[in-house]
């Protein structure tokens, strides 16, 4: 386990090294999303019952920040290390592909999960919350941020610049997470673009998580967490298999 704990190490202490940048920041563009829409339709926007619109944009927003921020870690740490040309020196270790899987994903979710308890203790200040299933918000969050991390693996994989990477970021994670119910209840949609949403894979984690805060939701949880689940194992057995034949990473 010491190259496991090794690898998990160094990739939690590159994004802590750098925390202004990898998790101020992030925290702060969510602040400045509260702050304007709140302003904006605060006192016109309804959703759920008895929920006021800024207390439902704020569980959307801390998922927002884990989501885009587990995928920013993995991503960007193995393109980066594929383009300095330092990864060779963690494939020629005795590191299994398990291994090397389990510790850039795990960083990942810690980084979304650190982002994401900044966001939530900044923004609780501005709104009145409640925690109706904790347990609910807990496991979405964890799910949530491991799919994406994942998904930024396979990305790192795949791609050999950072344009590529960019391209992953804003054409897939941004869209996919606006468009996911983070600002609106999928119900205030007309039914096409309700139907739509569902197959929109954020919308059952942005859902999910909400619901662990007011106990409602668009969509039932335990069949918003089965689609994570299985989406989580599909993306981790394809990512393993591309990490076993080596595929992009050993020339």
């Amino acid at each position: 386990m010491a190259g496991f704990l090794t690898l998990l190490y160094k990739e939690l202490l590159r994004f802590w090294k750098v925390a202004f940048q990898t998790v101020a920041g992030p925290v702060l563009s969510a602040l400045l999303y509260l702050v304007i829409f709140a302003q904006a339709l605060g006192a016109q926007a309804r959703v759920f019952d008895g929920v006021p619109y800024t207390a439902f944009l704020v569980p959307g927003l801390v998922m927002m920040s884990v989501l885009q921020n587990a995928f920013a870690n993995s991503s960007s740490s193995l393109i980066q290390s594929k383009i300095t040309g330092n990864l060779v020196f963690v494939l020629v270790t005795p590191i299994s592909h398990f291994e090397f899987f389990a510790a850039y994903v795990l960083a990942s979710v810690a980084r979304g999960l650190v982002v994401g308890a900044g966001v939530l203790a900044v923004t609780i200040w501005f709104v009145e919350l409640r925690v109706a299933a904790p347990l609910w918000a807990l496991a979405f969050a964890l799910l949530g941020a491991a799919l994406l991390g994942v998904f930024g693996l396979l990305a790192g994989i795949w791609a050999e610049k950072f344009d590529q990477i960019a391209a992953f970021q804003n054409f897939l994670v941004l869209p996919l997470t606006m468009l996911s119910g983070v600002f609106y209840s999928i119900h205030s949609l007309p039914p096409l673009w309700q139907q739509v949403s569902h197959f929109n894979p954020f919308f059952y984690m942005i859902d999910g998580f909400r619901y662990g805060f007011f106990g409602q939701s668009d969509f039932p949880p335990a069949a918003s967490f089965a689609v994570v689940a299985v989406s989580f194992v599909l993306l981790a057995a394809a990512v393993l298999r591309l990490l076993q034949t080596g595929y992009k990473l050993r020339s």
